[in-house]
């Protein structure tokens, strides 16, 4: 079993069922701005989960660390943004920046590697 195929997997099967949840399910119940929310953290999650899933094809281990940073940073950013639009208070905002940066590290790890490799 690949862990890392698994979890890109289910960020991504959660993404796309959040996302229908939302554009369906709750219509016309969101504000703007938690329309908002919830759109930016279906597209992040999703995007973040199709590239876990290609990391999760390689053997470098600096790349599948990179997969599991955008797993890690879909969780926080994504479900941060989610819990805010459906009321949360505003403070889980403050947690929204920690899924942007482990999305950053991610792609640093990318970048690092594909130097390295040259």
């Amino acid at each position: 079993m690949n862990p890392l195929a698994l979890f890109a997997g289910l960020t991504g099967f959660l993404a796309v069922a959040l996302g229908a949840f939302g554009a369906h399910g709750l219509d016309g119940q969101f504000s703007a701005e938690a329309h908002d929310w919830w759109e930016t953290a279906t597209f992040y999650a999703l995007t973040h989960a199709v590239a876990a899933l290609a990391l999760s094809l390689n053997d470098l281990a600096p790349l599948r660390r990179a997969g599991w940073a955008f797993v890690f940073g879909a969780v926080l950013f994504g479900g941060s943004l989610y819990v805010m639009a459906l009321g949360a208070p505003r403070w889980f905002g403050m947690i929204t920046p920690l899924g942007g940066l482990s999305f950053l590290a991610g792609w640093a790890l990318v970048i690092i590697t594909a130097l390295r490799k040259r």
